[in-house]
C-alpha cells in the first residue's frame, strides 16, 4: 500500500501562481497582448485565416491531436481496468486511477466554463473579417449578441490536461517527471497554437486553460497520489575496523 500523500502541500505554490497570473495580466492587457499576437498571425497569414482549414492546423493537431489525446486516455483506462485483473499492476491502481481523474477533471471543467462564459473567437471579430465587436472577459455582454463558446481553449485543454503526468511520475518515477512535465506542455503548445494559427482562440484563453488544468491537477495529486519513497542513506561499517590498541605485529 502507497502512503497517502501528506507532505506535499500546493497550497503557497498554487496561491502564488494565481497571484502572478493575476499581476501579469494587468501589464498583459494593457498593452494588448492578445491583439498583438493575433495581428500579427492574422497579418502573416494575408489577412485571413489562410490556415484556418490547412490540412496541418484543421486535420493533424485539431482532429488528430483531439483523436491522440482520446487515444491516450483509453489506454489510461484500459491499463486501470487492468490494474483490477493482475495482481502483479496492482501498485499502479492509484496512481492510474488518479491520471483518470485528473485527465477528465480538467477537460470537463474546461468545457463546461466554456459553455458558461460567453467570448467570442478572434475569427468572429470584426476587427478579423467576422461581424462581432470584442466584448472582454470582464465586460457585460450586449443581449443582442449571439452566444459564443471561445474561452478557455478547449482543445488545448485535450494537451494540458496531460500535466498530471508531471505529479504521477513524481510520486512513482520522481526521475521521469520532467518528462511527464515536457509531455503536457508540449501537447497543449502544440495544440493552442494551432487553434491560434486558425483564428480559434487568443493566447490568453490557452493561458487560462494551462493554469486551470495545472490547479486542478495539483490538486487531486493532494489527494490521490501517494508520496514516492524516501531515499534512505545506508552506511556499512568497516569489514576489519583498526584497534588502536592493537601492538603492530614484529
Amino acid at each position: 500500500m502507497y502512503p497517502r500523500l501528506k507532505k506535499d502541500r500546493p497550497w503557497l505554490a498554487l496561491g502564488a501562481s494565481w497571484a502572478s497570473f493575476i499581476a501579469l495580466s494587468i501589464p498583459y492587457r494593457h498593452y494588448a497582448v492578445d491583439f498583438t499576437v493575433a495581428d500579427y498571425l492574422f497579418n502573416s497569414e494575408g489577412n485571413d485565416w489562410t490556415l484556418q482549414h490547412a490540412w496541418v492546423t484543421e486535420t493533424l493537431l485539431h482532429e488528430g491531436g483531439r483523436s491522440f489525446s482520446e487515444l491516450l486516455a483509453f489506454l489510461a483506462i484500459g491499463g486501470l481496468i487492468t490494474s483490477f485483473i493482475r495482481p502483479s499492476l496492482r501498485r499502479w491502481r492509484r496512481p492510474l486511477s488518479y491520471l483518470v481523474i485528473a485527465i477528465a477533471a480538467s477537460t470537463i471543467s474546461i468545457a463546461t466554463l466554456k459553455q458558461l462564459i460567453s467570448m467570442d473567437c478572434p475569427w468572429d471579430l470584426a476587427r478579423y473579417g467576422g461581424e462581432l465587436p470584442f466584448i472582454g472577459l470582464f465586460e457585460m455582454r450586449p443581449g443582442n449578441l449571439p452566444d459564443s463558446a471561445c474561452f478557455p481553449a478547449g482543445h488545448a485543454s485535450a494537451g494540458y490536461a496531460w500535466l498530471a503526468l508531471y505529479f504521477l511520475f513524481k510520486a512513482t518515477h520522481p526521475r521521469w517527471r520532467w518528462l511527464g512535465l515536457a509531455i503536457g506542455l508540449a501537447m497543449g503548445v502544440a495544440f493552442g497554437f494551432a487553434q491560434q494559427l486558425r483564428g480559434a482562440h487568443f493566447l490568453s484563453h490557452d493561458l487560462w486553460t494551462l493554469l486551470i488544468c495545472w490547479t486542478i491537477s495539483a490538486l487531486l495529486a493532494r489527494a490521490l497520489l501517494p508520496l514516492p519513497e524516501p531515499t534512505v542513506a545506508v552506511t556499512r561499517p568497516l569489514a576489519h575496523p583498526l584497534n588502536s590498541n592493537a601492538r603492530p605485529s614484529s
